[in-house]
């Protein structure tokens, strides 16, 4: 019989909060943590605005030294394994699990951009001899997976995906393989991201793919709205317990959700700009969909990638469509980036997270700011209110810069 692969854990360190329950509750009820930033002033910037995570301190999760070895990024990947460990009754690991089955599988978009960016200005200012023996090992992306496997001795596969804004949804899809293959019994896997600095928010606004809408902090992210002018971004971890189903069966563990199903293709399209048809982001979908072997029929929710800029929003509607097909229009659809802000490469873990919450759970969180809905976003996105759901089944989608897209089904746990 093929191993089954199954979520016992969630770890959450996001701008709507850092436990489950204050997690959950804030994506539920629609609250939005974005705000005028306070880490830089950002008066010479057309954008603003940015959903931080002001309340970190790294010192809850690690020593003060380890603490200062690591970027912003790797210093989230962390504290966000501490807690996924914690809910899946993990640490310590129960007698009996081989640290060598353990794997860590976090990835990150843009990886220690902050470290890069004050290593520069250093050298700038002082010359190379002053640059820190550090700036590698804490800048390169493979860091956040490579901290925590060192913080817990895990010894299994390490290392994670660099897909852009599909980097935690790859992750999560790759701990499934790794688990069907028997390559590990339990799986770390998510992604970081820290890249609210000068040099981040510079790169976006030249883009002109954010929100400037400086004015209304809390209304500035509003996909699938006729009014949507760019996402907005964020920062924070999400890392999901993906482990063999009958070991976490055998050791009571509690199981949020199956990991299903996986796909990912690419776009072949532009640097930036998904496809407009959606026919690749739609085959991506329907692979995840005959991966997990459902119909379409049998999922009721999608956790859209849902940015709120102009062009993805249209795109993703076409692409659910191509996927879905007639049930599309009976699908509960909803972005919940209103809620955390845009994690780029930790999007995907934190919305598999809120999906594996929604299966538990039976209700779908809702998009927020939608109030005119863009006649070519046609479906149900659960606007305004959050919606009591049975579900059997959701996917969840991420469209990365690059033309990366990558889909994950999750259902409901039957033994």
């Amino acid at each position: 019989m093929a191993r089954r692969a199954v979520v016992t854990g969630l770890g959450l360190v996001t701008p709507a909060g850092r436990t489950v329950e204050t997690f959950w509750e804030n994506v539920v009820e629609g609250r939005s943590p974005v705000r005028r930033i306070s880490s830089f002033d950002p008066s010479p910037f057309s954008t603003q605005i940015a959903a931080e995570i002001t309340d970190f301190d790294p010192e809850d999760y690690m020593d003060r030294r380890d603490a200062r070895r690591m970027d912003r990024f790797a210093q989230f990947a962390t504290a966000a394994a501490a807690l996924a460990l914690s809910d899946a009754g993990l640490d310590p690991l129960p007698a009996g699990v081989d640290p060598g089955r353990v794997a860590v599988w976090v990835g990150s978009g843009t990886g220690g951009i902050a470290t890069l960016e004050r290593q520069v200005r250093v050298l700038a200012a002082a010359g190379p001899r002053r640059v820190s023996p550090f700036t590698v090992p804490m800048m390169i992306a493979n860091m956040a997976a490579a901290q925590v496997a060192l913080r817990w001795g895990f010894r299994g596969p390490c290392g994670g995906p660099v897909t852009a804004c599909a980097t935690g949804t790859n992750a999560v899809g790759d701990a499934l393989r790794m688990i069907q293959r028997g390559e590990a019994d339990i799986v770390l896997a998510g992604a970081a991201e820290a890249a609210i600095t000068p040099i981040g928010l510079a790169a976006f606004c030249s883009a002109q793919a954010m929100s400037t809408r400086n004015d209304d902090p809390e209304g500035a992210c509003r996909p699938f709205d006729r009014a949507r002018d760019g996402f907005v971004m964020g920062e924070g971890a999400g890392v999901l317990v993906v482990e063999e189903a009958a070991a976490a069966a055998s050791r009571g563990a509690r199981i949020y959700a199956e990991v299903l199903g996986f796909a990912a293709n690419a776009d072949a399209y532009h640097l930036v700009l998904p496809r407009p048809d959606g026919s690749r982001a739609g085959t991506c979908m329907a692979l995840a969909l005959r991966d997990a072997g459902l119909s379409p029929e049998r999922v009721g929710y999608v956790n859209a990638h849902g940015t709120g800029t102009p062009a993805n929003d249209g795109a993703e509607t076409r692409a659910i469509k191509l996927a879905f097909g007639r049930h599309a229009y009976r699908l509960a659809v909803s972005s919940t980036k209103p809620a955390t802000g845009h994690l780029m490469g930790a999007a995907g873990a934190v919305e598999l997270a809120v999906c594996a919450l929604a299966l538990a759970r039976g209700v779908v969180p809702p998009t927020m700011n939608l109030s005119d809905p863009d006649p070519e976003c046609d479906l149900d996105y659960v606007p305004g209110r959050a919606r009591e759901v049975d579900l059997e089944a959701c996917l969840s989608v991420s469209l990365g810069f690059g033309g990366h897209n990558a889909c994950v089904v999750l259902g409901r746990w039957r033994d």
